[in-house]
């Protein structure tokens, strides 16, 4: 993905609180532990109430911030659960020391 695309993932408010959020699931998301814990990451459902925003738009960010590498997603039966990956914020702090 080009770097204007991966800054632009950035660049919006409820997104990089999804970020931070999924930083420390386990204080973000109590609600969680009742769904089967963190084993594969937080539950959409999770990630919608918390950000108080549409399921349209929680799944629209969730989506742009998967194409920019920033967080990757496991399907369990219906559910659909979301974390970091970890090796791209690595990789943003490479990009940034090396070519800003």
């Amino acid at each position: 993905m080009e770097n204007i695309e991966i800054f632009k993932a950035l660049s919006n408010k409820s997104r990089l609180q999804m970020l931070e959020w999924l930083k420390e699931p386990e204080i973000n998301f109590p609600g969680q532990l009742e769904h089967g814990g963190f084993e594969h990451g937080v539950c959409v459902g999770q990630i919608q109430a918390k950000a108080g925003l549409t399921q349209s738009t929680v799944s629209e960010y969730l989506s742009i911030l998967q194409r920019a590498g920033f967080i990757e997603s496991k399907r369990v039966g219906q559910w659909t659960y979301y974390k970091r990956n970890e090796g791209a914020f690595e990789a943003l702090s490479k990009l940034i020391q090396s070519n800003l």
